[in-house]
């Protein structure tokens, strides 16, 4: 295509948002025009049911579930009053709890006020508050953030020992909707031991974000914490960075939430639009669906050109791949739809992963995060005439005309600057295109059966590591393998009973393991 060809469809694809001063450009996408005629009617069902979806429509058929992360920003969207008004009071509670904590108001006993988070979750509850202190924290925050967000042993120690000093300073958010996700339970667990090994009382630093009536709540209420904040059973985990999961860590942290939710707000009426080439959530998922042939058939590669946006590409793989990637569509067909979604950061990238986008295997498509203005206030000239910021530029422009010039499809989204506003409408614009592009390729975006598999395959291996552990206690002799997996009547799970026997003795819980651990079937296992 020639270059005036190349710009006029760049003009004829380009959408500008003159509100919150927002472009996306899919004119590097190889799509024909008459494409847009074909999807033109999926296009249409697809408008019509996301409208259904904020009207009140049921979203969960098994689980009787709406979807409402969109009444969050505009409560008088809300299908009923008492809807919206949980949604206004639980923003109001918000500011007031915030208030009281940077005043003092509201402090631990033995420290005049609250000077760090440790905000305890997973998925959702965890991605959305990492991305957001990473890209809108004030580089000096009336309180410092710190995250748990896995059941890895080693890594709550670690940020464990970054509070020593701060423990008795520290606000802990306890964030799950049910009470009873495995990862964050554990977290609050050893949290609570931290606690109590410096004599501090847990529950004057604690606060739960929780379903009303959960097994978590009941313990907050039990146990006396400092408050509880609702997760609504109509908010997806890896949508609710706009409800009181977020909003609560961010505003202890000093961000604008209010600007936050306009901007989200605003991009919400923009992707409400029902015509493809004038609703930018719309013509994302058109991009998306050319590019995988509408099977997810490509990646989708996100690089933002702004170090604070790190993480953007880590909470799109959870909200993308989460929503997309399921097994059966919503005619119970067996269609294993999805789009896998990975990135970093340019220009880091020019000198890793680029090299293969460029040259390699063709199995993606691009997605530029461009931010305009480079930092606040004037920039030094690194080069007569140049500045650092013109080279970052220079750079996203380039690697989107090598990538375009050998063959190389992508998407370029660009904000004036990283505020809360431009935040919050890249949350929205990216939830309300995971929506559409679900429609399209008619799978629920707002369920995750796997996700749950793998919960109860978990529970079930440790169910068999308690019942190893009962049948070596009452065993006074060795064991082979075989003899332990016949004595639990699990002949089948020998493979299993290994490692489980091999985690247990390298963390010295009471198991010997004799033999040669490469070969399993050498090996005795006693009482240690």
């Amino acid at each position: 295509m020639d270059a005036a060809t190349l710009w006029q469809r760049y003009q004829d694809w380009l959408y500008y948002h003159e509100g919150l001063g927002f472009y996306l450009d899919i004119s590097r996408m190889r799509f024909e025009d008459d494409l847009v005629a074909t999807m033109q009617p999926r296009f249409e069902c697809a408008f019509q049911a996301m409208a259904a979806l904020e009207a009140g429509a049921i979203a969960n058929p098994d689980e009787q579930r709406q979807v409402g992360h969109y009444w969050l920003r505009d409560p008088d969207l809300a299908p009923n009053a008492d809807l919206k008004q949980e949604i206004v009071e639980t923003l109001e509670e918000i500011a007031s709890f915030t208030q009281k904590i940077h005043t003092g108001t509201l402090h631990p006993p033995q420290a005049p006020r609250f000077t760090d988070i440790l905000s305890v979750g997973i998925g959702g509850s965890a991605l959305g508050p990492q991305f957001v202190a990473a890209a809108l924290a004030p580089t000096a925050p009336p309180m410092q953030i710190h995250f748990i967000d896995n059941t890895d042993p080693t890594g709550i120690d670690r940020v464990l020992t970054q509070l020593q000093d701060h423990l008795p300073s520290t606000l802990v958010l306890i964030i799950s909707k049910s009470g009873g996700t495995p990862e964050t339970r554990n977290g609050m667990v050893e949290v609570k031991a931290a606690f109590r090994d410096r004599h501090l009382d847990f529950a004057d630093h604690a606060v739960a974000i929780t379903g009303k009536g959960s097994s978590l709540d009941q313990i907050a209420t039990t146990e006396g914490w400092l408050a509880t904040f609702p997760m609504h059973d109509w908010v997806g985990g890896r949508t609710s960075e706009l409800s009181a999961v977020g909003l609560l860590a961010a505003s202890l942290q000093g961000i604008d939430i209010s600007a936050m939710l306009a901007g989200a707000k605003e991009m919400d009426a923009a992707t409400r639009v029902p015509e493809l080439r004038h609703n930018p959530a719309a013509l994302l998922a058109f991009a998306w669906y050319f590019a995988g042939n509408g099977r997810g058939e490509k990646d989708m590669v996100v690089l933002p050109y702004k170090d604070s946006l790190l993480l953007f590409s880590r909470y799109l793989q959870q909200l993308v791949m989460e929503s997309l990637g399921k097994e059966k569509d919503l005619d119970g067909n067996i269609v294993h739809q999805g789009i896998a979604v990975y990135g970093n950061k340019g220009s880091t990238d020019q000198h890793a992963y680029v090299q293969q986008l460029r040259e390699g295997v063709l199995n993606f498509f691009m997605t530029f995060i461009e931010v305009l203005a480079d930092r606040q206030g004037p920039s030094v000239e690194v080069e007569p005439g140049v500045t650092s910021g013109d080279y970052l530029s220079g750079l996203l422009q380039g690697t989107r005309q090598a990538l375009y010039e050998n063959d190389r499809d992508s998407i370029t989204v660009t904000i004036p600057q990283v505020t809360p506003r431009s935040v919050g409408a890249l949350i929205a614009l990216y939830e309300r295109a995971v929506g559409l592009y679900g429609f399209l390729v008619n799978v629920n975006a707002y369920h995750q059966p796997g996700v749950e598999a793998g919960k109860k395959a978990a529970a079930a291996i440790l169910d068999l590591q308690r019942q190893v552990m009962q049948v070596l206690q009452q065993t006074p002799t060795s064991l082979t393998l075989a003899d332990l997996a016949e004595r639990l009547a699990a002949p089948d799970q020998q493979e299993t009973i290994y490692k489980i026997l091999r985690h247990l003795q390298a963390n010295q819980r009471g198991i010997k393991l004799e033999g040669n651990p490469g070969h399993p079937t050498s090996l005795k296992v006693s009482r240690a």
